[in-house]
């Protein structure tokens, strides 16, 4: 049986610095927040409380022993799945997602029934209850997957965004004009599919939109320790792509960014690499005991929790009242239980089909 560790950085770790990346956080965040309608708002902040409820149970029904393999949590990443995956048109473009997959899926649509069925490797899961955590996949909700091996789901949304193209300029469809999003972290920018999949997306000018959410821990190597240039929107410039880095902990400037880019790829204009500097309030996994980590970064960034940066804004805008939100909160939280209650009682996959799903059906 394979264990999954934290391998620790070539070097102790500062313990009183919050890292390079709080600088270019705070520049960032100095800029003004775009403007948000009310019911995009009430929007956007049901869909990451969802994300952060869903996750919270997560743990609670791993540690509970209810819930079984590698399970990487979302928390404290919520503004890119929303900000991103809510500025996409549902069920006609498509998500490519990693291993962190759950957020994804609920924001593409996925109900969170079959997600937490999935987690509990039950047949009524959105992959039957094969995948678990790591390979959530619906061909309804236009998600193309998560993948266990990073840099894996990059040339699975490359082909996705390819077949958009193809279908336009070869076949005809002048209606095809569906945009790819592929997710990746920070540690991925540092493997050959990366590199390739930037340069063909560019020489062809597909419709896909390359997101890293750079956590700035690839497990427990600090990000800064691993690339020559840290700064990874910039690494855009070497395809003659455009790059551009946004405030991962704020779904208004995600999303804005998000809209930009997705209208670029369905003019034609080619793909965008976006860099979201963000945090993951949790270890690498639940299997992750978080020890490498400075407790003065963890404080810094957890400070600037998305969720409640948006609630502040709603509030502080007069776009919602506390009570609203509040409300939401608590509905939310019914949604999740229930979608516990089902996975527990929801039945075991068949035995007698074991190899079902393997191959194509008619």
């Amino acid at each position: 049986m394979f264990k999954e560790v934290a391998v620790p950085s070539a070097a102790i770790h500062d313990t009183h610095n919050p890292g390079p990346h709080a600088d270019r956080l705070k520049f960032i965040q100095s800029l003004p927040t775009p403007p948000v309608s009310r019911e995009d708002g009430l929007r956007l902040f049901r869909d990451m409380m969802l994300g952060r409820r869903f996750e919270d149970r997560c743990a609670e029904m791993y540690f509970r022993g209810k819930m079984f393999g590698f399970v990487h949590l979302y928390n404290g990443q919520e503004a890119i799945s929303t900000g991103v995956i809510k500025a996409l048109r549902p069920q006609y473009d498509w998500v490519c997602s990693t291993y962190r997959d759950h957020v994804h899926a609920l924001s593409a649509g996925v109900p969170p029934r079959e997600v937490m069925s999935e987690l509990f490797g039950k047949e009524a899961g959105c992959s039957k209850g094969r995948g678990g955590s790591m390979h959530l996949f619906s061909y309804q909700h236009h998600l193309l997957g998560g993948y266990a091996f990073i840099g894996e789901g990059i040339p699975v949304a490359l082909g996705s965004a390819f077949t958009s193209r193809y279908k336009r300029d070869v076949i005809g469809d002048i209606t095809s004009e569906s945009v790819t999003v592929a997710f990746f972290g920070d540690g991925t920018c540092n493997v050959g599919q990366f590199y390739e999949c930037l340069n063909m997306a560019q020489l062809w000018k597909l419709p896909i939109i390359f997101v890293v959410e750079n956590n700035q821990w690839a497990i427990g190597m600090d990000h800064d320790r691993a690339t020559s240039q840290p700064e990874i929107w910039r690494k855009a410039a070497g395809f003659d792509m455009k790059g551009i880095v946004v405030d991962g902990m704020n779904v208004l400037s995600v999303n804005s960014a998000a809209k930009e880019a997705i209208q670029r790829a369905r003019l034609g204009d080619g793909p965008t690499l976006i860099e979201c500097l963000t945090y993951r309030f949790r270890g690498h996994s639940l299997a992750d005991p978080d020890e490498l980590r400075n407790k003065t970064e963890k404080q810094f960034w957890t400070q600037r929790d998305p969720i409640k940066n948006l609630d502040y804004f709603l509030i502080n805008e007069n776009l919602a009242t506390n009570k609203e939100l509040r409300q939401i909160e608590k509905d939310i939280s019914a949604v999740v239980e229930d979608a516990v209650e089902f996975a527990i009682s929801a039945p075991e996959p068949d035995p007698k089909e074991l190899t079902r799903y393997i191959w194509a059906e008619d």
